[in-house]
């Protein structure tokens, strides 16, 4: 089931022209459930819901996909090597959640929509792509919602200091000030 606010992420990516061209570049790699995740997504939304002007720099772009055919870490090599000739200013980082498991000392992960549910902050568990028709798609591990109310919420599937951790290192608080942090039992 979609979620009904999906359409709004979907319309603030189609309306930056270089995440477009991301969702382009990574969309010809054909790589199975591939998506790009994490702060391309949640980034846009909240520059937009703090009225920027411009959009926050990435510092990278997360390109996650799922394949259990295609574990060799030499695969993730090439294929950012790919991403990097076709938009050589972008910092790619590729990688194959069906190996992420093992450094996050998980069970194996089903999906790339299961591994992302294993990730730091909920709203960090959102992806786009590009689909075969050219559509954008949007899934998430745990919704959008709390995404638009402008939280950053700890994923209880992660300890806490991780999380703490990174809002203290990302500066997302100071740099997004309408942020709160949120409560891990209000959300899904």
């Amino acid at each position: 089931m979609t979620d009904p606010l999906a359409p709004r992420v979907i319309t603030l990516i189609k309306q930056d022209l270089l995440r477009m061209q991301v969702l382009e570049c990574v969309s010809q790699l054909d790589l199975p459930q591939c998506y790009v995740a994490a702060g391309f997504v949640r980034n846009r939304v909240w520059d937009h819901l703090h009225g920027f002007d411009a959009p926050t720099p990435l510092n990278d772009i997360d390109v996650i996909y799922f394949d259990r055919n295609d574990t060799p870490y030499e695969s993730v090599i090439r294929y950012e090597a790919q991403l990097q000739e076709r938009l050589p200013e972008l910092n790619w980082q590729v990688r194959n959640q069906a190996n992420m498991h093992i450094r996050n000392k998980d069970k194996p992960y089903q999906s790339s929509l299961d591994a992302m549910s294993y990730w730091p902050e909920k709203e960090t568990a959102i992806a786009v792509k590009q689909n075969c028709d050219g559509e954008i798609e949007c899934i998430s591990a745990f919704g959008l919602e709390s995404l638009f109310d402008l939280k950053i919420t700890p994923n209880p599937n992660r300890n806490r200091d991780v999380f703490d951790q990174r809002v203290q290192s990302k500066n997302w608080l100071t740099h997004w000030p309408k942020l709160t942090i949120g409560n891990t039992i209000d959300q899904n």
